[in-house]
């Protein structure tokens, strides 16, 4: 149990005094660029799977026919 105390005391102080930090306006940018690539990123896989799905759609309407 000691070595559980001492590793969270150490872990802190390893935050809080030796972690260089980003400053808070440039993670708040750094958000909003993640949050747009993921959402123009998902919009990609999505249209890719739609125009898969439509093909692979019509070839077994083919192959049915």
């Amino acid at each position: 149990m000691a070595g559980l105390v001492n590793y969270i005391t150490e872990s802190y102080n390893e935050l809080k005094n030796h972690v260089t930090w980003t400053p808070w306006a440039e993670a708040q940018k750094l958000t909003v660029v993640v949050i747009v690539f993921s959402v123009i990123f998902s919009l990609v896989i999505w249209g890719i799977d739609t125009a898969f799905s439509n093909l692979i759609e019509y070839y077994f309407t083919l192959v049915k026919s």
